[in-house]
């Protein structure tokens, strides 16, 4: 492509920065991407106006003379938080509770002694937020009624009422609301969550981590500390169950496989285990369906480990052909070898057998056609390096 060409088709910088700036106007304010489903919805928005409904009736039943029913608009913010997303952090009672009343109050002070409605009305909101932080008590609301306090000039006993009564009554009419629709609130962890990455799945972060990104990312995070490093964990779990699950024996085994026939010298066994440094061969037939395997173990059980005296000289004694026609020592591995062997097919899946390795012991696996053939032998570094593939890919 000629040069001029491509640089006519290729976007500018500022085109790119402006696409990107309306795609984040224009991204979906939920974190599914918009998947929520119908139900949650109508469950959000009925406990919303069960939550209004009650918190009215109670500021109407104990302060008759407040207006607009006893309600303020910021209650309307609040009671989305506690019905539509209820495990948020800056949805739960002491953020809700606190942070409308603190915000209220830092409002009609400012009203009373900012003395200018337009440096009281900014004033309030940047004191409330900070207010917030330090109680730890962020409730998005609270910016709202910390100006709503402001610009009306009310006095401090507005944050109490009706301020702290309507709050309180959503936030109760929520945690009853929400446990009946199955929604915890207030929102807790278990002390001791359950790990969720499967048997054999590698840690790739942990809480410190955790801990060092959220301080560099140095910002707010809708979402609590516990139930991001969950959702972590679990989307990992999930990711390696996928990528690993997929694999099966034949595309891990080694191949093509060294075997060896039942009537193979002992010595001539021990040399190829020797030279291509493995430490189990399979046997087989004329063909090539197995008839059991020959490792170093049996090697060593016959040359009687047990006495680590002298055991070289017996291993040699053992490989040695005696050139004698009759005696009562082993000469082929047919005659040492394990017959019961653990086998594979070549369609089973690699995680089926992570027990095998990890729990029962085993080293070696011979892995079958489906008429018995030897077609590979699947062993500890075959599935080590399975499990750094799948790690390095994700």
């Amino acid at each position: 492509m000629p040069p001029a060409l491509a640089s006519r088709l290729t976007p500018s910088p500022l085109l790119a920065r402006l696409k990107a700036l309306a795609h984040g106007f224009w991204t979906t304010g939920l974190v599914a991407g918009g998947r929520v489903s119908s139900r949650e919805i109508g469950r959000a928005a009925l406990g919303s106006a069960v939550g209004i409904l009650v918190a009215s009736l109670v500021a109407h039943a104990l302060a008759p003379g407040l207006p607009a029913l006893g309600l303020i608009a910021p209650m309307g913010a609040t009671a989305v938080l506690v019905f539509a997303v209820p495990a948020s952090p800056l949805a739960q009672p002491w953020p809700a509770v606190a942070g409308n009343t603190v915000s209220a109050l830092v409002g009609a002070l400012c009203a009373r002694y900012a003395g200018d409605l337009g440096l009281a009305a900014p004033l309030a909101v940047g004191l409330a937020i900070a207010a917030m932080f330090a109680l730890r008590c962020l409730h998005p609301p609270g910016g709202a009624t910390a100006l709503l306090a402001a610009l009306s000039g009310v006095e401090p006993s507005f944050a109490l009422s009706p301020v702290l009564m309507d709050t309180l009554v959503i936030v109760l009419v929520g945690v009853a609301y929400n446990r009946l629709t199955g929604r915890a609130y207030p929102h807790t962890l278990p002390l001791r969550p359950a790990a969720p990455a499967p048997a054999g799945a590698p840690a790739r972060f942990s809480a410190a981590d955790l801990d060092a990104a959220l301080a560099h990312y140095d910002q707010v995070l809708d979402i609590s500390r516990q139930d991001l490093e969950q959702l972590l964990q679990f989307a990992e779990s999930a990711a390696y169950e996928r990528k690993f699950g997929e694999l099966r024996c034949r595309d891990v085994m080694s191949t093509p496989p060294l075997t060896v026939p039942f009537g193979c010298t002992l010595e001539e066994a021990w040399r190829l285990m020797r030279e291509r440094r493995i430490k189990a061969l399979p046997v087989v037939d004329r063909a090539q369906r197995i008839v059991g395997i020959v490792t170093v173990a049996d090697f060593m059980k016959h040359a009687d480990f047990a006495s680590i005296e002298g055991l070289g000289a017996r291993l040699r004694s053992l490989i040695r052909a005696s050139g004698l026609t009759h005696d009562d020592k082993p000469h082929v591995v047919g005659q040492i070898m394990t017959r019961q062997v653990r086998i594979a097919s070549a369609d089973r899946y690699i995680s089926e057998l992570l027990p095998l390795f990890s729990e029962a012991g085993h080293h070696h696996i011979p892995v079958l056609d489906e008429e018995r053939r030897v077609v590979g032998v699947i062993t500890q570094s075959d599935l080590i390096r399975a499990l750094h593939r799948t790690v390095r890919a994700g």
